[in-house]
């Protein structure tokens, strides 16, 4: 995954969160903290993990979730493309 398809991982994201997961009265943005919130269960960290895995095409290690890495939409944004740039897919 590369290029423009990284680039509007953000906006898909979010708009799959808003969309499926988020429990939020308004909706979430990129800065949006997901869990400190609550707008993101821990079915719903489950759920975003299986759409990263799916839509990116990459494995996320359970040991990575954590709020450095899931935090917000930018932080999974951020953390997709370190797997990208390590695994060199």
């Amino acid at each position: 995954m590369t290029g423009p398809t990284l680039d509007a991982l953000g906006e898909r994201l979010m708009s799959f969160i808003n969309s499926e997961v988020s429990t939020a009265p308004t909706p979430i943005e990129l800065e949006t903290d997901l869990l400190l919130t609550g707008a993101v269960d821990s079915l719903g960290v489950v759920r975003i993990t299986q759409w990263l895995e799916d839509e990116c095409g990459l494995g996320v290690d359970p040991l990575d979730v954590t709020l450095e890495n899931f935090q917000t939409v930018d932080r999974m944004v951020s953390y997709v493309k370190q797997k990208v740039e390590t695994s060199g897919a």
